[in-house]
């Protein structure tokens, strides 16, 4: 008698639609691609020093409700347009959350909050939104957490993240030397920055990796490499990390791999204590030495939501424009921080 041995712990399965589906389905159209590939060199030419304005990385921790979104993104497609003398802004449009233990993973995870997982449904909500967001002309950033689900989404990408979680990963490491975008990597969970400056070393890299074609079927890809890719401060279990010393240890690192001594620092997470109301104390001591020259910080992040704070994301009924996740910092905080970074990069060209 023959004994089963494959998918003995899989309960049930169901298809998925090739991300080419999806995509005709939801079209990138001419004016989106032109908006896509304009953000993408800009954002690239500020980290590489070349455009001499801050890149600002603001938004919820993750999406759960479009309708919130889209209301968010005109508030800061408003502050973009404000400041573009001065900044270089994408939103943060995540849909991918990592969990320690257990936890909600995302709008495409499960996109009811009710933990019917209905993923296929996820990803069209998720590429959806980031086409409407896109339409605003707001620039959207997101972090690429499952190496196969990017193909429904990624050519609506401007910047994306490696997460501190995947750093050490190869095969996020191969997925980023693919991507048609600036990608930054942060340094790992415990504060360890020499694993992100060598992933980012290896994205810069041609590699093959198995994935996911565009049609559905599995395929293996040879990238061309990834020569936008930097670094992001976020602290870690040892501390924060954005402090003068902190800064010019990690270029020197950057320098000495020669890489672009330019650099992200994320206010939130381990740099903010995990307390998002003290995201614009950080953004602050960063504007002010930003305003006295200093060159090393090409960009900032900063996690912000329509209302401040976090809820359950199972309350009954959820408060509109409040995370479900991690805390964010309300965007009647963070116009201002928003603003001050601007004022800061105008006083850094008169230097």
């Amino acid at each position: 008698m023959h004994q089963p041995t494959a998918d003995l712990r899989i309960r049930a399965t169901r298809p998925l639609p090739a991300p080419a589906t999806v995509e005709a389905e939801i079209p990138l159209d001419g004016a989106g691609s032109a908006r896509i590939a304009r953000a993408r060199r800009e954002i690239a030419s500020v980290m590489a020093g070349r455009d001499d304005r801050l890149l600002v990385v603001a938004g919820p921790c993750s999406i759960h409700d479009p309708a919130a979104a889209v209301e968010y993104a005109a508030l800061l497609g408003a502050a973009a347009d404000r400041h573009a003398g001065e900044l270089v802004v994408a939103m943060r449009v995540y849909f991918e959350k990592p969990r320690t233990v257990v936890g909600w993973k995302g709008l495409i995870n499960d996109p009811d909050l009710d933990e019917t997982f209905q993923i296929g449904k996820g990803l069209r909500v998720a590429r959806r939104l980031m086409a409407d967001i896109t339409a605003t002309g707001l620039a959207i950033a997101t972090e690429f957490l499952d190496t196969t689900l990017g193909q429904y989404y990624a050519d609506l990408v401007s910047w994306g993240a490696i997460g501190a979680r995947t750093v050490e990963s190869q095969v996020h490491r191969e997925l980023a030397s693919g991507l048609s975008m600036p990608v930054g990597f942060k340094n790992r969970t415990d504060g360890d920055v020499q694993v992100a400056v060598d992933a980012i070393r290896s994205a810069r890299h041609s590699h093959w990796f198995p994935s996911l074609a565009r049609d559905g079927s599995p395929a293996c890809m040879q990238t061309t490499g990834n020569e936008d890719t930097h670094l992001v401060l976020r602290g870690g279990t040892n501390g924060t990390n954005y402090s003068v010393r902190d800064v010019r240890s990690a270029a020197d690192l950057l320098s000495k791999s020669g890489l672009p001594p330019l650099l992200m620092v994320d206010c939130s997470h381990a740099n903010s204590g995990r307390d998002a109301e003290r995201q614009p104390a950080v953004a602050e001591e960063l504007a002010a030495r930003i305003a006295s020259g200093e060159r090393a910080i090409a960009a900032v992040m900063l996690e912000s939501n329509l209302v401040g704070g976090s809820q359950d994301y199972r309350a009954v009924p959820l408060t509109r424009g409040q995370s479900v996740t991690d805390a964010c910092l309300s965007w009647e905080r963070t116009h201002p921080v928003i603003a001050r970074l601007a004022e800061a990069v105008a006083a850094r060209r008169g230097t």
